[in-house]
């Protein structure tokens, strides 16, 4: 294999006529910087000193010319002598409208952004020599232009691009229409006979083992398709199993019987125990090509039944154990995608360490690679994958339905082998954005896209896992507030609201609330000068979500945030230091709250996926840890109420509080626990109790009458380690100063934290 990643020569220029086909007119008037692959133009521009950091300042409003620009990289690589195998030239991320050219010959063209494309390069490639390669990409919003828009397309430019959609702007991210190789270049030989698709799924359980399916495809030169033989072994610690077939055709299955399987499970129910296995494909006995991958034996269920109210149902089972899910919304791990990679490892580990069991892909996002999905797969972490469609009315154009489905196929094939993936969905609040239009006809929220072209491609390419077609999914006779899925945002307004407290959701897959970054991270983006005026500020509103120069949409977060500040504590503090922390300490309590109730109300609600763990870009937004990777005090208050095991108080009901103790797990344990008085020590309950497996019990109730404003600090011991959690009674306004001393004792519980703000 060649790598082509590293550096490339970057020429371009702006759109203002017809291009020249021919690559050395295009460099005549054309400005030339060195460049990087993976990268991202904005990064190259950047590098070469042609303009300042996107992320500093409003900086990012300078890019907005290059949307209009085309651009050609070019090098330089050298190939061995040929042998019998043709080459393919793989794009593992290329964004957007491009034509490829080696030595001048065109192999290729693409307009897709989210998925790789492959080439073959064989006859045009200098076999011993030197050769030259060109990418040229055009202006994606020039190309969008002359597209058709259909009259009910809503948000028209990214309704009808292949791009990440949150590069268009978006409540988490700023606009960067970017164009490049955001993902590696790899030059491989291809063999004649190797294997090509694969597909492992658990079809049911058996007693104590199981029975998987295994699908698989190849490709060989060979005349007559006789002799041929497939052959998969797994491997799980001294756990094995293996069977052979004959393979008379390209493609085919077999059943492997698993006796007693080791079982994949999600984090909190047990080992996520993944097999090691390798697909042999045998010629008369003589070993042609291999295949390894790691895969898990589970299967999965979902209740999902659609009526009105609590007769409704949203309920996750792995290996017929019902799952309580709580987990983060994982958005963009940066606005320029090309750094991604860098930032995976570091996202993932916030993910692990905070608790997390489940993670919802957003529709608005790239589709991940599979090192996201193989440390899911390793930590037990259940994935909801969004195809990547969001918060738009996307065309029926047949075109592009095609398009949709080339993509989906393509996603489907590459990552159904993990056993993390839980579902997928269509997109994300497509359905609701039909419902906005109001049409007059009886199947208003049909979707051709999410109720035939993707239904089809997962029933063809990945049948054994589920798929939803909006998230949330709501057909037509059925409100938005009825179906038992639902994005919780309502106004944002005081987080113990009745719309929070009595949501009819049974699962809440988005959910959030704001939080200052610490002070420390906004230097870093905001200039002095600007740093204490946060409201009304053109700087501060670069970093505003929603916000755009050239047409704001949605409404302002900064002041949302500074009023949320208002309403807890009957006063803003004119101090940033002062105001981040008491966000922060608003922002902790809420996303607290949403997970709390979630718990408690156990089965009645069945998971939340808040919104969200990490930022993708320096902002104002509800993300529990900063661009900088600086931690929120909501991070330090998830990581506690996440733990499989928690106690919890509930909201006041008829004179006192119930003291729940929480089982998010498949095991029973003995649990010792004590709840008392922040201020005065004084000790409500405590004891010990035996907590049942997967369930809640209520240890007792503590009398406390309405509105009076208290802390309680919770701690519990289990299996020898020690866990902490409160609770703040009362109703706003809480004074500020009290607040912070009682954050203080918070933060000494077990499970101790340092607050950085």
């Amino acid at each position: 294999m060649i790598s082509l990643n590293g550096a490339w020569e970057l020429y371009y220029r702006l759109e203002d006529g017809p291009l020249p086909d021919d690559l050395s007119a295009f460099r005549q008037g054309a400005q030339r910087i060195p460049a990087q692959v993976p990268g991202n133009v904005e990064l190259d521009l950047v590098h070469a000193g042609v303009e300042p950091d996107p992320f500093y300042a409003d900086h990012l409003y300078k890019f907005r010319k290059y949307e209009f620009y085309s651009w050609q990289f070019e090098r330089t690589f050298a190939m061995p002598q040929r042998g019998d195998a043709r080459w393919a030239l793989t794009f593992e991320g290329l964004n957007t409208f491009t034509r490829v050219y080696i030595n001048g010959i065109l192999v290729g063209e693409t307009r897709n952004a989210l998925i790789a494309h492959t080439m073959d390069v064989t006859d045009a490639l200098r076999y011993g020599q030197d050769n030259h390669i060109a990418v040229r990409i055009r202006s994606a919003i020039n190309e969008a232009r002359g597209m058709d828009f259909p009259a009910m397309l809503r948000q028209d430019e990214y309704a009808v691009l292949r791009m990440p959609p949150s590069s268009f702007g978006w409540d988490i991210m700023g606009r960067f229409i970017s164009a490049g190789m955001w993902r590696g270049v790899p030059l491989a030989s291809v063999p004649a006979t190797r294997l090509a698709d694969t597909y492992y799924a658990t079809t049911h359980l058996t007693g104590t083992g199981a029975e998987l399916l295994v699908k698989y495809r190849y490709y060989t030169d060979a005349p007559i398709l006789d002799g041929f033989v497939i052959r998969v072994k797994g491997v799980c610690g001294d756990h094995t199993f293996e069977k052979a077939v004959p393979a008379p055709f390209v493609s085919g299955s077999l059943t492997i019987q698993v006796p007693d399987a080791r079982l994949w499970w999600p984090r909190g129910y047990g080992q996520a125990h993944l097999y090691d296995v390798t697909m042999t494909l045998e010629h008369n006995g003589q070993v042609l090509a291999q295949k390894e991958e790691r895969i898990g034996i589970r299967v999965i269920e979902l209740e999902h039944v659609m009526k009105p109210g609590d007769d409704g149902a949203f309920k996750i089972s792995v290996n017929h154990v019902p799952i309580l899910c709580k987990g983060s919304n994982w958005v963009p791990l940066d606005a320029l995608h090309s750094r991604d990679a860098q930032r995976l490892q570091a996202g993932h580990d916030l993910l692990h360490d905070i608790g997390c069991n489940i993670v919802r892909c957003w529709g608005g996002n790239v589709y991940e690679d599979h090192a996201f999905f193989d440390l899911c797969d390793e930590r037990g972490i259940l994935v909801w994958q969004d195809f990547a469609m969001a918060c738009a009315v996307y065309s029926p154009d047949a075109t592009f339905a095609a398009q949709i489905e080339e993509e989906a196929a393509h996603v489907v094939r590459k990552l159904r082998n993990h056993p993390s993936i839980l579902l997928w969905a269509g997109d994300n609040e497509v359905d609701e954005g039909l419902s906005a239009l109001h049409l007059p006809c009886d199947n208003s929220r049909y979707n051709a896209l999410t109720r035939e072209v993707l239904p089809r491609v997962v029933r063809m390419h990945d049948p054994y896992r589920v798929f939803l077609p909006s998230s949330p999914y709501i057909p037509d006779g059925i409100a938005r507030y009825q179906v038992p899925e639902q994005h919780n945002w309502g106004a944002r307004a005081y987080f113990k609201d009745d719309f929070y407290k009595h949501t009819t959701a049974h699962f809440v897959s988005e959910c959030g609330y704001h939080g200052c970054p610490a002070v420390a991270s906004l230097k870093q983006y905001i200039p002095p000068e600007h740093l204490q005026q946060w409201l009304n500020n053109p700087i501060w509103d670069a970093h505003n979500t929603d916000y755009l120069p050239f047409g704001a949409r949605g409404y302002n977060r900064i002041q949302l945030m500074h009023d949320q500040v208002d309403l807890l504590f009957g006063r803003v503090p004119t101090d940033l230091t002062d105001f981040a922390r008491l966000s922060q300490i608003s922002q902790a309590e809420a996303k607290k709250f949403f997970i709390e109730r979630t718990r408690i109300k156990k089965w009645r609600r069945t998971g939340i996926i808040w919104w969200n763990l990490l930022d993708g870009w320096p902002q104002i937004s509800d993300a529990v840890v900063d661009y900088y990777y600086a931690k929120k005090l909501a991070y330090h208050y998830i990581r506690r109420v996440q733990q499989p095991i928690a106690v919890m108080m509930d909201e006041l009901t008829d004179w006192s509080h119930a003291v729940v103790l929480g089982n998010d797990s498949r095991d029973t344990k003995e649990v010792a626990y004590r709840v008392w008085d922040g201020d005065t020590g004084q000790t409500y309950l405590e004891g010990t109790a035996l907590s049942p497996a997967n369930e809640n019990i209520v240890l007792g109730h503590i009398r406390e009458l309405a509105g009076q404003q208290k802390l309680y600090l919770i701690t519990w011991q289990v299996d020898g380690q020690a866990f902490g959690n409160h609770y703040i009674s009362g109703f706003p306004a809480y004074d500020a100063a009290h607040m912070l001393n009682w954050v203080d004792k918070i933060a000494a519980l077990p499970q101790p934290f340092v607050w950085e703000v």
